[in-house]
């Protein structure tokens, strides 16, 4: 039963997450798919970006993930949970690949609160409705 328990309490977590983003999608006219979005893609954090990549919303996974508060991470870029075992080869690919504006994924090393690494796999998405105007990542730790 417990585990059943905690398998329906992380279904209503990401529902909740995922219903914070559409109406996000509703403000901004965003003309993405979010149910293709999130029908095809797992993930732990959410983290939703302006352009200048300046955090705007986290979801709870994040703080569970990082160790840091959804406070902590508001107005900073993600850039702070880089650190010296982050390849900054990873880190160019990432920007050539925002300029895109296309989706895609990678996998960086970065650092929890703690300064502990974890591998993360990061899916990265351009929330548009004329243009570009956000980006929403999908985390989850790496294998």
């Amino acid at each position: 039963y417990l585990q059943k328990f905690h398998q329906l309490g992380a279904e209503i977590s990401r529902n909740k997450d995922i219903e914070a983003i559409k109406e996000m999608s509703k403000h901004y006219n965003w003309t993405n798919n979010f149910d293709d979005i999130f029908k095809n893609n797992t993930f732990e954090a959410l983290v939703l970006t302006d352009l200048s990549k300046r955090i705007l919303w986290v979801n709870s996974g994040f703080t569970e993930m990082t160790r840091y508060s959804k406070k902590f991470a508001i107005n900073k870029t993600p850039s702070f949970l880089q650190g010296e075992k982050t390849s900054s080869e990873t880190k160019k690919r990432i920007r050539e690949k925002l300029l895109k504006e296309l989706p895609f994924k990678e996998v960086i090393i970065n650092h929890k609160k703690d300064k502990s690494t974890y591998k993360c796999e990061v899916k990265i998405f351009p929330l548009r409705n004329s243009t570009t105007t956000h980006f929403l990542a999908l985390e989850k730790i790496a294998l």
